[in-house]
């Protein structure tokens, strides 16, 4: 019972920390070996969230683009390698899906909360600050229990069929809408996150990485060592970067 009660308590942990993210508490780095200690089994904690962890190293939420949810997947493995007695293995491999059903629910736990941050803007117009902070945590408590509420069922319930079978019980149509639903919003969060940051003078480059990407079969440690030269090189030949250095354009025209 007790261990129950701490699985809730990381999951809900885990929860809020995958939409606040300054701690980190939803990486699987951080709540598979949390799980794993309390199971009675921290070094198979550490090596399931670690691994995890690797695969999980270009997953991103972008705008309001999604990503595979870390936290959930990293309590769901741990749960059932360590409780269900699994492969280290079987239980890393059903993580990928684990995650990507996580992604889904995430999605409709978010539009659970709009309702919710419409009732926070009205709280403020009023200058109700104590309601808003309430409502922020009744916001949060959401994202809480979308963790929490698997991983106890999964606890108590211990087996990767169960979980299998719960994934292939989603009905193609719920899957398959939030899937093209879910591609649009990956277009809309770039579009958002673009006009944000964008500078017409460094598009360019923001054209020439999606070019690589796509034609070029580079990985994201070699796009980022190429993109990393390429604002080495943009700022060295930058006219400001001469100046800071105390190199005048007259004395570069007199070496040529």
């Amino acid at each position: 019972m007790i261990q129950h009660i701490l699985i809730f308590i990381i999951g809900a942990i885990a929860g809020i920390g995958s939409v606040l993210d300054e701690a980190q508490t939803h990486r699987a780095i951080i709540v598979a070996p949390m799980i794993g200690a309390v199971l009675g089994d921290f070094t198979t904690g550490i090596i399931i969230g670690g691994t995890i962890e690797m695969l999980s190293l270009g997953w991103m939420n972008i705008g309001a683009a999604m990503a595979p949810d870390t936290a959930l997947a990293g309590v769901i493995s741990t749960i059932l390698v360590v409780a269900g007695g699994q492969e280290i293995s079987a239980g890393i491999a059903i993580a990928i899906p684990v995650a990507a059903a996580g992604s889904l629910l995430t999605i409709f736990v978010r539009t659970a909360t709009v309702p919710v941050m419409h009732m926070a803007d009205k709280s403020i117009e009023d200058g109700d600050l104590k309601r808003v902070d309430y409502l922020t945590a009744l916001a949060l408590s959401f994202q809480a229990l979308r963790v929490a509420i698997p991983a106890v069922l999964v606890s108590v319930t211990v087996g990767a069929d169960v979980v299998q079978n719960a994934l292939n019980a989603i009905p193609d149509v719920v899957t398959g809408g939030l899937a093209v639903g879910g591609g649009m919003i990956v277009v809309v969060g770039y579009a958002m996150v673009i006009n944000m940051i964008k500078t017409s003078e460094l598009l360019p480059f923001l054209f020439l990485g999606f070019t690589v990407a796509a034609f070029i079969p580079f990985n994201l440690v070699a796009l980022g060592v190429v993109g990393l030269v390429l604002a080495l090189l943009y700022v060295q030949l930058h006219p400001s970067f001469a100046n800071t250095v105390g190199v005048s354009d007259d004395s570069l025209e007199d070496e040529f």
